[in-house]
């Protein structure tokens, strides 16, 4: 596995989810780099939406959630006590399968969380929402409606509210839970184009996908997990074309999954 010296910024090391007595995800090590995108793939109850959730540390508000092992963000292991998550949020941000706007304007969802920060001035602010509304390709859209509500917005507009909300906190990781699974052809076309603008910025973006054209289109490298176990991993087009371990192959070619 290679380190922080080659542009990694967030890894996992021998990570493992238990719910009480069940072993949700066994001992799994992955590295994340900087301006890489990384899909998680396998069928549904795998694990890696579980570990995928360990990377911001939104299981610890699981009641009976327990998580072995380090997951190291910029070399320190924050899978400890003493970090604060809500702080570690701000820079590892993520979205999920549903769009879930606050019940606010367009402005209001990017400026929320920057202001609650300490952001006053209403010309940083004003960067800030044009900013983030361009990285998430919604500026164009909603330039002249920012203070219409943004439950107004259709529901790939809504994602990208939401991808735009996160990046309004500057982060370098962001993690996306079936982003598109909710969403028609083309919005889901729109989004994909965000994610590649995203890394093409030096974001680092991880995303759970049941789709593989999808995780052939936008990721970088692909990490495989079946039954809680983290089978195969490493560049997108080695593991579609070659795949070493013969389920992976299975749950490419359709035999399960």
């Amino acid at each position: 596995m290679s380190d922080a010296g080659n542009g990694v910024v967030l890894s996992a090391r021998d990570v493992s989810v238990s719910y009480g007595t069940h072993l949700a995800l066994q001992p799994s090590s992955i590295d994340f780099a900087a301006g890489s995108v990384t899909a998680l793939i396998g069928p549904s109850g795998c694990g890696k939406s579980t570990f995928l959730r360990c990377l911001n540390l939104m299981n610890r508000e699981i009641r009976g959630c327990t998580i072995e092992g380090r997951v190291i963000y910029h070399g320190q292991d924050v899978n400890t006590p003493d970090v604060d998550s809500y702080a570690l949020r701000r820079q590892v941000g993520m979205v999920f399968q549903q769009p879930n706007p606050f019940p606010k304007s367009i402005y209001e969802n990017v400026a929320f969380a920057p202001r609650r920060h300490g952001m006053a001035s209403r010309s940083e602010l004003d960067a800030l929402v044009e900013r983030s509304l361009r990285a998430a390709a919604l500026w164009d859209e909603t330039k002249d409606k920012l203070f219409a509500s943004a439950m107004a917005l259709s529901g790939g507009q809504q994602q990208r509210l939401c991808i735009a909300r996160a990046l309004a906190l500057d982060p370098d990781v962001v993690i996306m839970d079936e982003p598109c699974s909710a969403l028609d052809p083309i919005a889901t076309f729109s989004i994909e184009d965000t994610i590649s603008d995203m890394a093409s910025r030096g974001i680092c973006v991880i995303i759970v996908t049941h789709n593989m054209e999808q995780a052939a289109r936008v990721s970088d490298r692909c990490a495989f997990f079946l039954l809680g176990e983290l089978v195969e991993q490493g560049p997108t087009n080695e593991l579609f074309s070659t795949p070493k371990d013969n389920r992976l192959e299975d749950y490419l070619t359709g035999r399960f999954g």
